[in-house]
């Protein structure tokens, strides 16, 4: 059995305006609701990131798709597993069902199609061995501000990421994409995206970074210097991945952890061969990166 695709992540910050002034500036719609602050892409009727309140922050759940009418099938899966079915937190995150990781972090799966991303418009461009756009002036119409169409990955840490990885692959069905010994995993869902979760090794859990897609390499640059502007001003890029191939750039949020705009990721088949053994750096041409960008910032959990 194979779950989706990744749904949302729910995050605990001390300071709800915090995080809705935050995510806002972003590029994203934050609503109320009775207990939580619902974050969605616009143009897109799906939760991304559920924000509540609590003394610190820290990953609060997981939630991934799973076919409308299969949670019968998977409870019965996740009893095969010998996994112990949880209680959901209450309030506006009762739904679906709820278990815990190898980690102890929380994991939801919903009964939810996932909600296709705001369309946009082919962009032509005029790149070597095809000139596309003709008798236009491309930066005329270039500083549109960024707007994440949708939620693509995340990555969290792990006390083990072999454990991590044959959790996740045994229990929702996930796939490795490739991996860093020692250092990086990443998963699939199947045909699609190179990744939408993965793993980074630390002392403890916590969550490393969401990544959000922006329709153009324009936009994340503007992204970039918006959030710049707005007083958050530690990031990381611009640069080209090296597993994933995404171009990106990172800004740290305000509790510690990484937020990512990013466009053109590589596109996987059932076909894809993961490689166990990368070496490779993490971009293959960016800016130096932050001494703490691989460092766990959230407590230790009791």
């Amino acid at each position: 059995m194979r779950v989706n695709g990744l749904l949302h992540y729910g995050l605990q910050v001390p300071d709800l305006e915090t995080a809705a002034d935050f995510y806002g500036t972003f590029g994203l719609d934050v609503s109320e609701r009775a207990t939580s602050l619902a974050v969605r892409c616009v143009g897109r009727d799906q939760d991304q990131t559920v924000l509540v309140e609590g003394s610190d922050k820290r990953l609060h759940h997981v939630s991934f798709a799973i076919a409308p009418g299969s949670g019968p099938q998977w409870q019965r899966h996740l009893e095969e597993q010998h996994i112990e079915l949880l209680d959901g937190p209450g309030g506006d995150l009762g739904a679906g069902l709820w278990f815990a990781d190898q980690d102890g972090n929380l994991v939801n799966l919903l009964e939810r199609d996932v909600a296709e991303p705001r369309a946009v418009d082919t962009i032509p461009v005029n790149l070597a061995g095809g000139y596309q756009r003709v008798d236009r002036a491309r930066w005329l119409d270039a500083d549109a501000p960024a707007v994440p169409r949708r939620l693509g990955h995340m990555l969290i840490f792990t006390t083990d990421n072999l454990r991590a990885e044959q959790f996740y692959a045994a229990v929702l069905g996930l796939k490795l994409s490739d991996r860093v010994p020692g250092k990086a995993s990443f998963m699939n869902s199947g045909p699609g995206d190179h990744h939408i979760f993965g793993f980074i090794q630390s002392s403890h859990p916590g969550l490393h970074h969401s990544s959000w897609e922006v329709e153009t390499f324009d936009q994340l640059a503007i992204g970039a210097r918006t959030m710049a502007d707005s007083g958050h001003r530690v990031g990381w890029g611009l640069g080209r991945h090296t597993l994933g191939s995404n171009l990106f750039h990172y800004i740290r949020d305000p509790w510690g952890s990484w937020i990512e705009y990013f466009t053109d990721i590589d596109q996987i088949t059932e076909d894809w061969q993961a490689r166990t053994d990368w070496t490779a750096p993490p971009a293959v041409w960016c800016p130096m990166m932050p001494e703490d960008f691989l460092q766990n910032q959230e407590d230790k959990r009791d």
